[in-house]
């Protein structure tokens, strides 16, 4: 089953973009990660993004540093992890699981038995954050093997040239990070996302979904109506962060928060 591929014809068919949901794994601990997961799949939320939490994750702003932290506070391991997807794929049977990890992770454990874990738990794809395609051949051969999509990401910067060696090594979809820089809540959507998109698309039939500094509703209406789909993290984990003195909170408010955003990418045309 390619439930990747069908979220998106899912969305396509509905006359939207799929929305992407970010959450770092056990933040801030185990059973309130899971509520969470499933506040956001309940509520609109096409594909579930996870973060493994890692203590040095270079592509994130202080918002998802702080939640890695939390989450590696509350005890959250490789395998609990791992069981944390189990959860959500048992509840879930048919919503994409796309892990957001670092190479470091992944090459520790072992390249095939990560992937293999991965598989197992009922992930779909997995973004190797600060692992180029260039480098990726073992982590590529691994998941084709067991059968996880891999992820790569273009950014603002990416030349053209580029773009097209990127997605020759992708097989689920692209991440075009809107910004330089880190993740993180901004004010405004950044510029170009239209052109990039389309650039982008003319060196691949896989969807383009677009991350980094989206936040609100209308930011995600305004990516939507070019990109396949669009990713908020930060905005989501900040729910979480805003609510640590009352943690069973968090669920009922990513809810509403999450239904809210998803309501977004709904296409005018």
């Amino acid at each position: 089953m390619d439930r990747l591929a069908n979220a998106f014809a899912r969305a396509r068919a509905e006359n939207r973009a799929a929305f992407v949901a970010y959450l770092c794994a056990g933040d801030p601990d185990f059973d309130t990660s899971l509520a969470a997961c499933r506040a956001l799949l309940k509520n609109g939320t096409d594909i579930l993004e996870l973060g493994v939490p890692f203590s040095d994750p270079l592509a994130d702003g202080l918002t998802n540093q702080l939640a890695a932290q939390r989450a590696l506070a509350g005890g959250m391991t490789a395998a609990r992890v791992f069981e944390l997807a189990r959860r959500v794929r048992a509840e879930f049977p048919a919503a994409p699981i796309v892990f957001y990890t670092y190479y470091n992770l992944v090459f520790s454990n072992g390249v095939d038995a990560y992937v293999r874990a991965a598989h197992e738990a009922g992930v779909d794809g997995m973004l190797t954050l600060d692992l180029p395609p260039e480098e990726a051949g073992e982590v590529v051969a691994a998941c084709a093997m067991h059968g996880l999509k891999t992820v790569f990401i273009v950014a603002p910067t990416t030349p053209d040239a580029r773009i097209a060696k990127i997605a020759a090594a992708t097989t689920g979809f692209l991440y075009y990070v809107s910004r330089e820089g880190v993740t993180g809540v901004r004010n405004e959507v950044a510029a170009g996302i239209p052109a990039a998109v389309a650039r982008i698309k003319a060196c691949t039939a896989l969807p383009v979904v677009v991350g980094f500094g989206l936040s609100t509703r209308a930011h995600v209406t305004a990516v939507a109506a070019h990109a396949d789909g669009v990713v908020v993290g930060s905005a989501l984990v900040n729910v979480i962060r805003d609510h640590l003195a009352d943690r069973a909170a968090i669920a009922p408010r990513l809810a509403v928060v999450g239904a809210d955003l998803a309501a977004g990418t709904a296409r005018k045309n």
